[in-house]
């Protein structure tokens, strides 16, 4: 249930990333050079400037998908003042340096003012704001903590497509192996045995080459390299249950192949195939993680956990070893909530060992 609880609440942080998290626009992708590598909770003002070109506004639905690009541009500040229609501001470079800068207050609102203190109330309300980054910021000055919880959308998808994939094919094979035995049995054998005795990574790798390197490309390849266990533990349930009396009488009764394979053995080991799957879940996580932090999974600047180690290792021996902790601290929390998930459902359906 605390595996379930984990799932949940990232699933939840997947959906609604762009809305739970501080950076809004697509990938969590907002650049601030100034504030890049600092440490967690660091907090600063920034001078919202408006872009001369317009951004669209999106959707509800765009915004959930892909977030919204943002309209202003954000100048790190350590102190301002107003002088009649324009803002002085003190540019924040580094801990140590400041650069004095001067913005007309027509440009901070990209507008005509005409009424200077009217302009000066709404710089000040709207165009001058704390922010806060809980978890700091990388080398690039993005938050981590957007791009940590847009990033759970990567880990999740590649589980759920990389698991409906090798479940496909894992269960296709092992099904007809176990069922028709003989010559059938002996090919996926073979084809098993081939498949196992190359590295996991290696053949990710080799698959990844040939596909390109992309978002989907990668849970292609992870999904086409974990269906043989998914295909050995079918084909060990199926060679058990074939020889029952319910399936020689679905024989007697004239029923096909296929009906018998699909409605009569297969629920019977839905059991195991769910176990195996949030096995597998994890696992993939894992692979795609280090993909990424190899540079053949996701590219930037979508984020992805393993991206985010790839970028920030550097950090562990430094100053700021948070910047590449965090992503992977949240692996290892998600890789265990689906293997806890797992035991948990392993001892669910473990009938005998209940009796």
């Amino acid at each position: 249930m605390a595996g379930m609880t984990v799932i949940i609440l990232a699933l939840f942080t997947g959906i609604f990333a762009y809305f739970l998290s501080p950076d809004h626009t697509p990938f969590a992708n907002g650049m601030v050079l100034e504030i890049s590598g600092q440490k967690p909770g660091f907090s600063i003002e920034m001078l919202h400037v408006q872009k001369t070109q317009p951004v669209a506004k999106r959707s509800w639905l765009h915004y959930l998908v892909y977030g919204q690009e943002s309209g202003v541009t954000l100048i790190p500040v350590r102190s301002w003042e107003f002088k009649q229609d324009s803002i002085r501001v003190e540019k924040y470079v580094d801990e140590e340096t400041t650069f004095p800068e001067t913005f007309a207050l027509s440009e901070v609102l990209n507008a005509p003012v005409q009424a200077v203190p009217a302009a000066q109330i709404i710089v000040g309300r709207q165009h001058l704001k704390q922010h806060h980054y809980w978890l700091g910021t990388d080398k690039f000055g993005r938050d981590i903590l957007s791009r940590l919880l847009v990033g759970t959308r990567v880990s999740l998808s590649v589980g759920c497509i990389a698991v409906f994939i090798s479940l496909t094919i894992g269960i296709f094979l092992g099904a007809i192996a176990g069922y028709f035995r003989g010559a059938v049995d002996e090919a996926v054998m073979w084809l098993i045995n081939v498949i196992w005795s190359v590295p996991t990574l290696l053949l990710v790798f080799a698959i990844s080459l040939a596909l390109g390197k992309g978002f989907w490309q990668v849970f292609i390849a992870v999904g086409l390299t974990m269906w043989v266990s998914v295909a050995r533990i079918i084909r060990g349930q199926v060679l058990g249950l074939r020889e029952l009396q319910f399936v020689e009488a679905t024989r007697a009764l004239g029923y096909g192949h296929v009906r018998t394979i699909v409605k009569h053995i297969l629920p019977n080991i839905m059991g195991p195939v769910m176990v195996v799957a949030a096995s597998n879940f994890a696992t993939a996580i894992v692979i795609e993680a280090g993909l990424s932090f190899l540079g053949v999974g996701v590219q930037p600047p979508q984020p992805s956990w393993g991206l985010m180690i790839k970028e920030n290792y550097n950090f562990i021996i430094t100053h700021n070893p948070l910047l590449a902790l965090a992503p992977g601290v949240a692996i290892m929390l998600l890789v265990l909530a689906f293997n806890l998930l797992g035991n948990g459902l392993r001892d669910a359906m473990d009938v005998k060992g209940k009796i």
